[in-house]
C-alpha cells in the first residue's frame, strides 16, 4: 500500500491536537498569530461549525491569558467590570438568545478601555437579524476574517488524521473516493469516517470502495 504523508503544515495548538493550515483558514490563523499588534480592539472570526474557531480561540487564550464567554454569559454589569487593557473572546457571539444591548455595550467600551476582544459566530454580521441598528452598523465595520470551506487537500488530511487516530489503513485511491463524495465541510468529512469506521467494525471487511459506497448510503452522509 502507498504510504501516505501528511502534507499539510501543522499549527501547533499549545497543549492540544494540531491544527492543520489551508488556504481556506490562513488568514485566521495569521488573525491569531498578528495578536497583540491588532490594528482594531475588536476582531470577528466567521466559520461554519466545525471549522476550527474554537480550536484558535484556545490558542488565542493560551497565548493571551483571555477568559472565553458565551453570548448568553454577556451582560452590561459584568462588562463593566472588565479591566483596562484586558483581553476577552466571546464565542458563538451570533447564538442565539444574545443579548444585544451587552453586546453593543461591549463593542463601545473596548474602544473606551483598550479591551481586546475576539469574537466569533457561525455567519458574517449581515445575517444575524440584530434588531438593535448601532449594533448592526457596529458589527458590520467590525474587521472580519472568515474561515472558507476547506479545499480537497485539506478534507484528505483532515481524514487521513482522524483513520489514523482510529488506527484504521486507508489506500490513498479509496480516500479520493471518499473525499469526492461528501460535501466539503470538516463535519461531512467527520461523519463520513465515523460511518466508514462503524462499516468496517460491523463486517470485518477492509476498507475499500465499496465499503466507502455502502457506509456513505447506510448512514446517509451528506454527498455532493
Amino acid at each position: 500500500m502507498t504510504q501516505l504523508v501528511f502534507d499539510l503544515p501543522h499549527r501547533a495548538a499549545l497543549g492540544a491536537e494540531d491544527f492543520l493550515v489551508s488556504g481556506c483558514n490562513l488568514a485566521a490563523v495569521k488573525l491569531i498569530d498578528a495578536w497583540p499588534g491588532w490594528q482594531d480592539n475588536v476582531q470577528l472570526l466567521t466559520g461554519p461549525p466545525a471549522s476550527g474557531k474554537t480550536h484558535l480561540v484556545r490558542v488565542w487564550q493560551a497565548l493571551s491569558g483571555a477568559p472565553s464567554l458565551g453570548p448568553t454569559d454577556l451582560d452590561i454589569g459584568a462588562i463593566d467590570a472588565i479591566g483596562e487593557g484586558a483581553p476577552l473572546a466571546v464565542e458563538d457571539a451570533d447564538r442565539l438568545p444574545y443579548d444585544e444591548k451587552a453586546l453593543f455595550h461591549l463593542i463601545n467600551l473596548a474602544r473606551e478601555k483598550r479591551l481586546l476582544v475576539l469574537l466569533t459566530a457561525r455567519a458574517a454580521p449581515g445575517r444575524w437579524n440584530a434588531k438593535l441598528p448601532d449594533l448592526a452598523s457596529r458589527l458590520v465595520a467590525l474587521p472580519s476574517v472568515e474561515i472558507g470551506a476547506p479545499d480537497e487537500a485539506l478534507l484528505r488530511t483532515v481524514m487521513l488524521k482522524q483513520f489514523t487516530d482510529r488506527q484504521l489503513d486507508i489506500d490513498p485511491k479509496v480516500l479520493e473516493y471518499l473525499a469526492v463524495r461528501i460535501d466539503r465541510s470538516l463535519q461531512a468529512a467527520a461523519a463520513a469516517v465515523e460511518a466508514v469506521d462503524r462499516a468496517a467494525l460491523a463486517s470485518g471487511r477492509k476498507i475499500s470502495r465499496q465499503l466507502v459506497s455502502d457506509a456513505l448510503a447506510s448512514a446517509k452522509v451528506s454527498t455532493e
